[in-house]
């Protein structure tokens, strides 16, 4: 078993955790007014439930960020993949901003395609270097597709 560093995964889920926070800047003023009057599909979940299940999956997100960074796999494995994770992560900043701070569900949904894809591409690039973190990614791939599927009836029905 390897030591875990204390510093680096804390850097790591840190890292990921400021993420989120960037996106809910643009996200929680609108929730009340913009999103709270727009037609919304039945299978919504509670406006509640998007910031712990959001949490939750940062979390995950820089546990598996953490066991790649610390990875004693060639760098030639290990940079791709966490390159690719970067821009997922930057995806999933830029999808609060576009859906909630621009109050458009089509750029948001159009963001949201590409941020599936490098989610995917990250899991694919991740399991070459520790399959352990591909695991913790396949919930926020999960959630992300929900979360597609309500973009996509969001702008549908408005």
């Amino acid at each position: 078993m390897t030591k875990i560093d204390w510093k680096k995964l804390l850097f790591s889920i840190f890292m990921t955790q400021i993420a989120g926070g960037i996106g809910a800047i643009a996200t929680t003023p609108k929730i009340t007014t913009w999103y709270a009057h727009l037609n919304q599909p039945s299978f919504r979940p509670p406006n509640w439930l998007f910031g712990p299940v959001w949490t939750l999956l940062y979390l995950l997100m820089g546990i598996a960020f953490y066991l790649v960074f610390t990875s004693k796999k060639p760098t030639k494995l290990k940079s791709p993949a966490l390159q690719m994770f970067l821009i997922q992560l930057g995806l999933n900043v830029a999808w609060s901003f576009l859906f909630f701070g621009l109050e458009n569900p089509l750029f948001g949904l159009i963001c949201i395609a590409f941020l599936w894809w490098t989610i995917f591409q990250t899991i694919l690039k991740f399991h070459k270097v520790s399959p352990l973190s591909t695991y913790l990614l396949y919930p926020y791939l999960a959630w992300v597709s929900f979360a597609s599927l309500l973009n996509f009836a969001i702008f549908w029905l408005n």
